[in-house]
């Protein structure tokens, strides 16, 4: 099975070479760690540590939650942690410094079998979805117990999985564990193949990792950069995506005609975006900075348009959402991307706002909807009308926003959960007094 996969993917790589080049001359991406990526990993690791891993920047910080938390409990064990994207791994070493950060293999056997050889693992913890069947299938040849935490299945990902069920169902049979964040979360890995015993419902480590105090040392110094003041008013759009910017500025230039003093803070999801971003900004002659070239207070004298920020650096935004009157989260808007984490905001207590596509969170969404901690907007012109709304009132943003930060709080508690069940696993598999 192993070397028929290898060809799809040969196959594949070579269709999409061209496409991969330009992008990668383009942006950048796709370059670093290329090597490990496709030969397999070169590097020194600490053998049979617990080997953590996370897809991109989201599944990262549910291992800033984790990670520390089962270092507390396990301070004999070494922990390495491997991501997929450019921004995950760079995002990964900012917040584990200590440990060994390395990218994850592509598929190809060889790459997984080597990479293998040099870790070791005693334990491997995936994160929310990312299953590769060679990869899980040679941890399976080494009677390796492997981990699904904080699992997800959005519709999307569920109808690509059952259209390769035979392939699928191997794969999901040889979960050790499968942690998941709903019931139906469980009920949906339970039809591709995971096994009834292994599969448990821990909760959302996202409740867990979202901050709530807005005068964190982070935030008031990003304030202080943008000279900004708790009597801002002041808009976020959070992690946008084409066309969504286009829309968020529309309703900027009606919204700065009632609030001349409005801030607006744009943060699109994507880095390579940036530029293009910057030159929508300016085609439409709106004044703005570069967050990556502000190095002293933004000076925004009395009487002039305070200027848009664009936020061209990674790893700002959740410290940004303490700072926000009201949120739009993006990714929302479209119907292609399923929404991005509306959690952070909401436990910042900021109103927040979001469009009508987020199977990425639904249960989160639709959970947050019903406490009355959210606003869910259906098109632009809904958009405009709710974020006016909610920056012309100031209690209907601070009740909104209460909600949502009692929300959050009340979800807490999936990291023990999550924590008592790796134990349970590794004492199962005769790990559990094994130190590295």
């Amino acid at each position: 099975m192993s070397w028929l996969l290898d060809a799809l993917y040969l196959f594949v790589l070579l269709l999409l070479s061209p496409w991969l080049v330009y992008r990668a001359w383009r942006t950048g991406r796709y370059r670093q760690g290329l090597r490990h990526k496709l030969r397999g990993l070169a590097m020194d690791v600490p053998v049979g540590a617990v080997w953590f891993h996370a897809v991109s920047l989201g599944e990262v910080h549910v291992l800033r939650q984790l990670i520390p938390a089962f270092r507390l409990r396990h301070p004999e064990r070494s922990c390495v942690v491997s991501a997929t994207t450019d921004t995950g791994l760079e995002e990964a070493r900012k917040l584990f410094p200590d440990l060994v950060v390395f990218p994850f293999p592509f598929d190809f056997s060889w790459a997984c079998r080597r990479t293998l050889d040099r870790v070791r693992p005693s334990l491997i913890v995936l994160t929310e979805s990312e299953l590769w069947p060679n990869f899980l299938g040679e941890v399976r040849r080494r009677h390796i117990p492997v981990a699904l935490v904080n699992g997800r299945m959005s519709p999307r990902s569920l109808a690509r999985y059952r259209r390769l069920s035979p392939l699928v169902r191997r794969m999901f049979a040889g979960l050790d564990l499968v942690a998941v964040q709903t019931e139906e979360y469980a009920a949906a890995m339970l039809t591709l193949g995971a096994v009834p015993g292994q599969v448990v419902v821990t909760g959302n480590l996202k409740y867990d990792g979202a901050m709530t105090e807005r005068e964190n040392r982070k935030s008031r110094d990003l304030a202080a950069l943008l000279s900004l003041s708790r009597a801002d008013l002041v808009w976020i759009a959070g992690s946008t995506c084409d066309p969504e910017e286009q829309a968020v500025l529309d309703v900027y230039r009606r919204a700065i005609a009632v609030h001349p003093r409005l801030r607006l803070i744009l943060v699109p999801r994507q880095p390579d975006r940036f530029d293009e971003v910057a030159r929508l900004l300016e085609k439409r002659a709106i004044p703005f900075v570069r967050r990556s070239a502000v190095s002293a207070p933004v000076g925004v004298r009395d009487g002039d348009t305070p200027p848009v920020v664009l936020v061209d650096t990674i790893g700002e935004l959740n410290a940004l959402y303490a700072l926000a009157s009201v949120a739009f989260v993006g990714g929302s808007l479209d119907g292609k991307r399923g929404g991005q984490n509306m959690i952070e905001p909401a436990a910042y207590a900021v109103a927040v706002v979001f469009g009508p596509h987020v199977w990425n969170f639904a249960d989160s969404s639709s959970r947050l909807l019903a406490s009355g901690g959210a606003c869910q907007v259906r098109n632009v012109a809904e958009l405009s009308e709710v974020v006016l709304r909610l920056l012309a009132d100031p209690e209907e943003r601070a009740a909104v926003g209460e909600l949502a930060r009692a929300f959050v709080l009340s979800q807490q508690g999936a990291t023990r959960r999550t924590l008592d069940r790796l134990d349970r696993l590794l004492r199962a598999t005769g790990q559990g007094e094994h130190a590295a």
